[in-house]
């Protein structure tokens, strides 16, 4: 059954007149322009982990920490302000949408990770902290891990205990 001219939806068309190539959001180049205001929205993975691309510095990591949702959103931000009190001499990036905290030279000694239910804040070589972090099974000789659900209290010192700790020693290198 044929749909009347009212009922069909209008067709965008082939040649566009010059009004249109006026208004249009391509550069010359044939690439179209990001809109300079409004910033792209950030995708999360599942279990809510913020896909940011990979990336040196702080800044990645903070648009990491700032696309977290809800809750973990304020664990990030008080994990970050306790490395960055604790290794003043810390440097962040994001990998494997992850941010990830080391020492120049040393390699990576931390990273944090969101999960639909909790945040797991990895130590690469937790196995040589003390006290030993809870967290760790048999497939990971060296790492172990902390996970923080909301509600859980932390522990600010021993954290911080942990990252002195941990950003003392050689650290991982991928």
């Amino acid at each position: 059954m044929r749909k009347s001219k009212a009922q069909r939806v209008p067709r965008a068309s082939k040649r566009p007149n010059s009004a249109s190539k006026a208004a249009s959001p391509r550069k010359a180049g044939g690439t179209a322009r990001p809109a300079a205001s409004q910033p792209k929205p950030v995708k999360l993975l599942s279990g809510g982990n913020p896909q940011i691309a990979k990336a040196d510095g702080d800044a990645p990591v903070q648009a990491y920490i700032a696309a977290m949702p809800g809750w973990k959103r304020g664990v990030g931000q008080r994990l970050d302000a306790i490395i960055v009190r604790t290794a003043p001499q810390v440097r962040k990036a994001v990998k494997w949408n992850s941010p990830f905290y080391g020492i120049e030279g040393q390699g990576w000694f931390l990273s944090f990770h969101v999960f639909t239910h909790y945040v797991k804040v990895t130590f690469f070589r937790g196995a040589l902290l003390k006290p030993l972090p809870p967290g760790g099974t048999a497939r990971s000789n060296e790492a172990r891990w902390l996970d923080l659900r909301e509600g859980d209290p932390l522990d600010e010192a021993q954290l911080a205990s942990w990252v002195r700790q941990a950003a003392a020693m050689p650290g991982w290198i991928p």
